[in-house]
């Protein structure tokens, strides 16, 4: 059987004949994810605002892989390797916030062709991004009943809710060394919001004035800081992407668009990591 070879191979020893091996392509999925793209009209840029989105999610998917992972790093004190995984996250947010500025070459006459066409869709929705919130500590429920529809998707965000959040296992981790943290904090329900609290604050406060003495929790704290920036960040780019495209309109899944995402944007998961700064 002959095989087509392209004349920037040869000499290479480079397999040609898949008939009884896996492809690249088969690995990956690749005749799923680039069929994906389903639109509702001929609009030319709903394919940039599908694409834009699945790539969000796809990152956001490995975001929660990363953190959820950290944490059980966390738990056994293996601080290295969550700070490696931590950092990814920190690389992946970078990812994130960039492809705002892909989505902002769409401009406000070029998304009216496609709008109304989403319906009540919207990415206020997005289940994944709901459970990076919840694996941070921002555990609010009001909306979970937009997911009943799909139980395997409820389930997901219902086993995240009833995980400890990073931060908790953050401030586990610094009880264990030796800190007074309040037992309220430590023993706290995890489905409920995290709340701030002075005792947490004293410690990672102490833990800053003496680093080299708690060098990898005083590294932990900063890997939680860098996080949570990168966070607002993307909110942020969020908030002026969807501001360029559409003003102040209401979202098409019935939020306040850019005056939700302008609340939003000094929302602090980690509230004593930004109090300490001024105490310091």
């Amino acid at each position: 059987m002959s095989h087509y070879q392209d004349e920037s191979i040869k000499g290479e020893s480079v397999k040609t004949d898949f008939t009884e091996d896996m492809t690249y392509s088969e690995y990956l999925g690749l005749d799923k994810i680039l069929s994906a793209q389903h639109t509702l009209t001929d609009a030319h840029d709903e394919k940039l605002f599908i694409i834009v989105h699945q790539v969000s999610e796809l990152w956001m998917n490995l975001i929660i892989h990363e953190i959820n992972s950290a944490c059980e790093d966390i738990k056994i004190d293996q601080y290295k390797q969550a700070f490696k995984k931590l950092a990814r996250v920190g690389n992946i947010q970078k990812q994130l916030i960039q492809v705002w500025e892909v989505l902002s070459t769409m401009t406000p006459s070029d998304y009216l062709k496609f709008r109304e066409d989403l319906g009540n869709s919207s990415g206020f929705q997005s289940f994944q991004n709901r459970m990076i919130e919840y694996s941070l500590g921002y555990k609010t429920t009001h909306a979970l009943k937009i997911y009943e529809k799909d139980p395997n998707i409820y389930n997901q965000l219902k086993n995240q809710l009833e995980r400890p959040s990073i931060y908790d296992e953050t401030i586990k981790a610094v009880n264990r060394a030796g800190f007074d943290i309040d037992k309220d904090v430590l023993n706290r329900e995890v489905t409920k919001n995290y709340e701030r609290n002075d005792s947490v604050k004293e410690a990672f406060k102490e833990i800053y004035l003496n680093s080299e003495d708690y060098f990898e929790l005083y590294e932990l704290l900063e890997k939680l800081t860098d996080v949570e920036d990168r966070y607002s960040q993307w909110r942020f780019r969020h908030m002026k992407t969807v501001q360029r495209i559409i003003g102040f309109k209401i979202g098409t899944g019935g939020s306040s668009g850019v005056n939700y995402l302008k609340r939003v944007i000094d929302q602090a998961f980690f509230p004593e990591l930004w109090e300490l700064r001024t105490e310091l």
